[in-house]
């Protein structure tokens, strides 16, 4: 197996009395595909933010690539190589589709000063072909607010790919799309995977898109991990079944 990417040990977040992730730990290979389920309030989303900055940890560690990442503020763990993408798309709907993508080249770049001004003229090219990637480069010209939702998806991703990310965290990927356009937005992300070597977390309800598009899967059910296994193993573990995939898979 390869050397892991990410390793997560013993991580965990209270909220007073209320713990919302208990002593996770898990590593993640360089091209891995890895689901995180469980149910409302399992801990899924206060996982993932302390993953990219936006939390700090009470406890535990996150390294990536042989880092320590813990005090570091989401924008400097980006630019380590950790892309991440949102339930809810963010781009800026005034901004065309190509520009939104130029601005997260400058910041990966750090060319922060008068980014507006510079937004319509810089990388196009890199822009461009970044749009190719995700299939979305018909629509570069035009604004993101009149754009399909599931194309918005795409232009998210595309972002996501501006720092050359060796880690992708993807939070409910096709949480609002419709199901072919999940299914090509998962296959997409699959061939990345494959093809350039990305490690992929993410977080999703859709058990059909999680058990056709993981290759392993985590579960968490009130902050602490109940199971880390291969889509079959988890699919019929016991405890899984009793707290979450029981309705869903009844005859599993």
């Amino acid at each position: 197996m390869s050397i892991p990417i990410l390793r997560v040990a013993q991580l965990s977040k209270s909220y007073g009395a209320v713990r919302a992730v208990a002593n996770v730990g898990f590593e993640l290979a360089p091209g891995e595909r890895l689901a995180m389920i469980g149910p409302n309030g399992a801990g899924k989303t206060t996982c993932f933010n302390m993953l990219n900055g936006q939390l700090a940890p009470d406890s535990g560690t996150v390294e990536f690539a042989g880092r320590d990442l813990a005090g570091l503020k989401p924008r400097q763990v980006w630019r380590l190589g950790v892309g991440r993408t949102f339930q809810i798309t963010a781009t800026f709907g005034s901004m065309t589709v190509r520009e939104n993508v130029q601005m997260a080249l400058l910041s990966h770049r750090r060319r922060l000063w008068s980014l507006l001004s510079l937004a319509t003229r810089a990388y196009p090219d890199e822009a461009d072909a970044l749009l190719e990637r995700v299939g979305i480069l018909d629509q570069a010209a035009r604004a993101c607010a009149v754009l399909a939702y599931g194309d918005l998806k795409r232009v998210e991703l595309a972002i996501a790919l501006a720092n050359r990310p060796r880690l992708l965290l993807m939070d409910e990927p096709t949480a609002g799309m419709a199901p072919q356009e999940r299914g090509e937005l998962m296959q997409l992300t699959r061939e990345l995977a494959r093809r350039e070597g990305i490690a992929v977390l993410f977080t999703e309800h859709d058990m059909d898109v999680v058990f056709n598009h993981a290759e392993r899967i985590l579960v968490l059910n009130h902050g602490e991990l109940i199971a880390d296994g291969r889509p079959e193993e988890v699919r019929a573990h016991p405890r899984v079944r009793e707290v979450y995939l029981g309705n869903l898979f009844p005859n599993a």
